[in-house]
């Protein structure tokens, strides 16, 4: 019962979350990403170095292979327009459903524990963990990048955007779970941890291959992209807050309550802030 209840939860809150995420990334996003990728066409890639015989045969092979793995992963792609408003859509819903069992599941575990906060004081603390472990500790490392932009490896940039996560919810978890004083030494030990290590970035210019007035303009687009996306995963978590606290409080929590006669004593108690 409890099953059925948490997945038609989640589905309801991944309905409406998603649509006001894909709402705002096109009033916001959108617009600069189109924008950014006029002046692709016009960025002027380094040369490579001279290869010896044999490296240039090795690259011609990877260049092949590459080309025909390319071929095949290329053989679709949503058009412009609304196919790809549409597919962007889905992703979003994809993407709110799992957050919102995520958020359930914290809520859950918080009631288990003996969490005296109604549901939508809840949904709101653990939105704000989530925009703090998904978006705002990554993002003063990692900025979002407009299209044309240098940068490090991919897989640089993903190892340390899951240290950067995965700090802040340790983060976060030490400053819930914790009764000790200390457990705000250990919140701070986890999130300088990232930075310590250091987030990666190229020496050069990212946009050294645009000349003076287009890298001007996507200088400007690019803090103008920063600010979009911070909006975006605001009204993300703003939106599941409010609608994940109503349908935790509408369908999920009576059946948790039933489960967990300790949390149930509390029901009625008043609302009380986490100290």
């Amino acid at each position: 019962m409890i099953f059925q209840r948490l997945i038609f939860a989640a589905v309801a809150v991944a309905l409406l979350v998603g649509s006001v995420q894909s709402g705002v990334q096109q009033l916001q996003a959108v617009p600069i990403i189109l924008a950014a990728e006029v002046f692709e066409s016009q960025k002027v890639e380094a040369p490579e170095p001279v290869a010896t015989p044999a490296m240039a045969a090795a690259h011609t092979h990877a260049d092949a292979t590459a080309h025909s793995h390319g071929d095949a992963a290329e053989e679709w792609a949503p058009a412009d327009g609304v196919e790809r408003a549409l597919w962007t859509w889905v992703a979003n819903v994809l993407h709110a459903f799992s957050m919102a069992l995520l958020v359930f599941a914290v809520m859950g575990l918080s009631l288990y524990r003996g969490s005296r906060l109604r549901s939508l004081a809840l949904a709101a603390w653990v939105a704000a963990a989530g925009w703090l472990t998904f978006h705002f500790w990554p993002s003063l490392g990692l900025p979002a990048e407009i299209p044309g932009m240098d940068a490090a490896r991919l897989g640089s940039r993903q190892g340390w955007w899951v240290l950067a996560a995965g700090s802040a919810a340790l983060a976060c978890v030490s400053v819930a779970m914790l009764r000790s004083h200390l457990r705000w030494v250990a919140a701070a030990a986890w999130l300088a941890l990232p930075y310590v290590v250091g987030a990666p970035h190229i020496m050069a210019d990212p946009l050294a291959g645009f000349s003076g007035e287009a890298q001007a303009t996507l200088r400007q687009l690019g803090t103008q992209f920063v600010w979009a996306t911070t909006w975006v995963s605001l009204s993300f978590w703003l939106s599941m807050a409010v609608a994940g606290g109503l349908a935790f409080q509408r369908w999920v929590r009576p059946a948790v309550m039933a489960m967990l006669p300790r949390a149930e004593a509390h029901a009625t108690d008043p609302v009380q802030a986490p100290q």
